[in-house]
């Protein structure tokens, strides 16, 4: 029976690439058309329990089987199997039974992705506070945790990571002596690049007990502890008004049933003339909900929003959209940088946890750069303020602020 329900499934799936199918009776399957600049993959299933579980649910138990190592992938091409799924449910060739479980895990969203507090919190420290030694394995020295800004594709990893700073600073127009905000602050590499490059004081706010720590240290590595200060606050709990609200790669955490909370607190912080910049993962289709292998393992409380559901709570709580842009291939390239690193370094991330581990931290990393490149996904950067006029009428002054923040930055390095 499940070997029947999965062959019907893959005949319908694969019309892009090819795979072969070993089964655990010894029988193999040849699925697709093949072809050049498509990938040709070979999987074995080891046991009736994976074939069943991936029979029922394959967008859960592709990942645990691959953790589990009851799913082999010949030669450990994981780039080539999510490429080939990918690409092929991206062409509308998923099963109705796929469908409709997306349907009700989309209906649910709202319900089951509220996010008060505590469970913010909880949410946060399952991923943000594993090892600081994990993260040093692959980001670059900043720590930046979120997409790089890519001026060409061959662009290093440490190049990228201050060229996104650099961008998003000119969003904001800062000035000396103006006080940000920076929601979600991460182990503080942005409102530290604020402080000393642009002269500014920053207020920065994490729900990650680990991150706060080396936050702290850093800024007072780096003689800013009197213009940086960072707090283990949530957002809702901020006071007082700033020049300026930054936020990068926490609204994915934000939950989508608070999106107009969050605005609201973002509109209620800025002064008047006050400037945000969102900086978000988001999906280039109508909303939908996370894949259910990351919220389990990687993300829980996370959401990918839709570009339509962060506008409409900014447009009833009259807040004036002054930029929006889309970076497509970027995230692509960073995590293509992430990957690599980690695998060049996989014996210390295994000596930390284990080797599977190991095999969930690459499906995650493998799995989210084949979902920038063929699965809908990109970044959206958000630049948001309370009256229209508060930022220039054209984008002509990104270009030489971001240009000079950028040799800024390398020089202080």
């Amino acid at each position: 029976m499940w070997t029947r329900m999965l062959d019907t499934y893959l005949k319908s799936l694969v019309r892009i690439g090819a795979l072969t199918l070993r089964l655990p009776d010894g029988l193999s399957y040849r699925y697709g058309p093949g072809g050049e600049g498509a990938p040709d993959v070979t999987v074995t299933i080891k046991d009736e329990a994976t074939l069943r579980s991936l029979a029922l649910n394959p967008h859960l138990t592709l990942g645990e089987a691959y953790m589990d190592q009851t799913l082999v992938i010949d030669g450990d091409d994981l780039h080539g199997l999510l490429e080939l799924a990918m690409r092929n449910i991206s062409a509308g060739a998923d099963s109705a039974l796929n469908r409709l479980q997306g349907a009700v895990r989309t209906a649910l969203t709202a319900a089951i992705r509220r996010n008060p507090i505590a469970k913010s919190k909880e949410n946060v420290a399952h991923h943000y506070d594993l090892s600081g030694v994990l993260y040093d394995l692959f980001l670059d020295e900043d720590r930046q945790y979120s997409c790089g800004y890519f001026l060409t594709p061959e662009d290093g990893l440490e190049a990228a990571q201050r060229q996104k700073k650099a961008h998003i600073a000119a969003k904001l127009l800062l000035k000396p002596g103006m006080k940000v905000l920076d929601i979600g602050c991460g182990w503080g590499g942005m409102a530290l690049t604020l402080a000393r490059d642009h002269g500014a004081e920053v207020l920065g706010v994490t729900l990650s007990e680990e991150q706060l720590k080396i936050a702290r240290a850093r800024a007072q590595e780096a003689g800013l502890a009197d213009r940086v200060r960072f707090e283990l606050m949530d957002y809702r709990a901020v006071t007082g008004q700033f020049d300026r609200v930054v936020s990068v790669g926490m609204f994915e955490h934000v939950g989508a049933a608070h999106y107009t909370t969050y605005f609201a607190k973002v509109r209620d912080l800025l002064k008047p003339d006050g400037v945000a910049l969102i900086h978000t993962i988001g999906r280039f289709t109508p909303p939908g909900a996370s894949n259910p292998w990351i919220t389990k393992y990687i993300f829980p409380g996370g959401h990918i929003p839709a570009l339509s559901e962060i506008m409409e709570p900014v447009e009833k709580l009259d807040l004036v959209p002054t930029d929006v842009e889309i970076w497509r291939m970027h995230y692509a390239y960073t995590l293509r940088h992430w990957h690599d690193r980690f695998m060049a370094r996989r014996d210390e991330a295994a000596a930390l946890y284990d080797e599977r581990f190991v095999r969930m931290w690459r499906f995650y990393l493998v799995a989210s750069e084949q979902s920038f490149r063929w699965y809908g996904q990109g970044v959206f950067q958000l630049q948001i303020a309370r009256d229209q006029n508060a930022v220039p009428l054209t984008r002509d002054y990104l270009a030489g602020k971001a240009a000079s923040a950028a040799n800024v930055a390398e020089a202080a390095e």
